[in-house]
């Protein structure tokens, strides 16, 4: 099996990259409100798709987190999928 065929869950990749930070002496890796946004993007489409809505999806992640995010953050925010999906150059 060639390892670009491998795929692994986003809490190891999170574990591994924890690890590299502390091997560096670095702190935990920050992300704007806007990135952390586009990074959830897919999961917001998907929801949006199913009927809820993004004050929904907001108090899901304040109440499973410690991420302070509004609707208005979602909708300021969200990456269209033609946005997602750019090659990358």
């Amino acid at each position: 099996m060639s390892s670009e065929s491998k795929s692994y869950p986003v809490e190891e990749a999170i574990r591994a990259q924890s690890a590299l930070r502390k091997l560096a002496e670095l702190g935990p890796e920050m992300f704007p409100i806007q990135s952390f946004v586009g990074m959830i993007s897919d999961e917001i489409e998907t929801l949006r798709n199913r009927g809820h809505t993004d004050q929904e999806i907001a108090e899901t992640i304040t109440s499973n987190s410690k991420i302070d995010i509004k609707a208005s953050d979602i909708a300021a925010h969200y990456a269209s999928p033609e946005d997602r999906h750019q090659p990358h150059q």
